[in-house]
């Protein structure tokens, strides 16, 4: 193999490497974020907050170190497959990074309100199944295996189904503004874990780009950024007197 090939293929190998740091990254935040959601601590909300500048500084080097390659390099097809589905991935990981401090944010917001056992428990379960999946997805990239990247879908369909199910729990608890003001960032929270879960489902799609050479969406679901960002800072009770 040519010296230049060579040091080419290793570059591949080590962005690979660094992206599923990065995910590591990212699921460390995600699963910090559901601790500090489920047991009510301030503490570790801060260190979720904190710890993204990592994912932010490993997004932004494999990124850079990407469109290095772009512009050096005349990659073949199989490699510039892979530089692709890599950018894109790098870029769902950082999102769900995001996604993870926002989960954390709004931890911090609801400490001390009421809560209702039910809501907690359903998050409960949609966060475990999205953590998982972001990791079936890292698996699906490692192994190349497009089988398991199709199942991310099915995996999905629960995290889906129980977002669904939120905002009617939540006006359960219409009659205490204070239990209100909780639930209602509780399901801002629940479309922030099924944004994890289709942030997954696009890494698998990848995926199989990456394996197969054409690409093709696993759903038809769209994937709309943040509901009402205003929940993060102001009392969300508005948005429904406003509604």
């Amino acid at each position: 193999m040519p010296e230049v090939r060579q040091r080419f293929s290793e570059e591949l190998r080590t962005l690979e490497d660094e992206v599923q740091r990065t995910a590591t990254q990212a699921q460390l935040l995600l699963e910090q974020a559901l601790q500090a959601l489920l047991g009510s601590d301030p503490a570790v909300c801060d260190q979720v907050v904190r710890g993204d500048d990592e994912v932010d500084a490993l997004y932004l080097d494999v990124e850079r170190r990407i469109l290095h390659l772009f512009a050096l390099q005349t990659p073949v097809a199989t490699d510039l497959r892979l530089l692709t589905a890599l950018l894109h991935i790098n870029l769902h990981l950082e999102r769900v990074g995001d996604q993870a401090v926002n989960l954390a944010k709004i931890a911090k917001l609801v400490d001390g309100l009421p809560q209702i056992p039910e809501v907690l428990r359903d998050l409960e379960e949609m966060g475990k199944i999205a953590l998982s999946m972001v990791g079936t997805a890292m698996d699906a990239l490692a192994r190349r295996d497009v089988d398991l990247a199709e199942t991310l879908p099915q995996l999905d369909d629960p995290i889906d189904q129980l977002n669904r199910g939120m905002m009617p729990k939540v006006l359960e608890a219409a009659g205490d503004r204070r239990m209100l003001e909780w639930g209602i960032r509780m399901y801002l929270v629940s479309r922030q874990i099924e944004r994890i879960g289709d942030n997954a489902v696009d890494i698998g799609e990848q995926v199989a780009f990456l394996v197969t050479g054409q690409f093709r969406e696993f759903t038809d679901a769209s994937h709309p950024e943040i509901e009402h960002p205003e929940l993060l800072e102001s009392d969300p009770t508005t948005v429904l007197e406003n509604h």
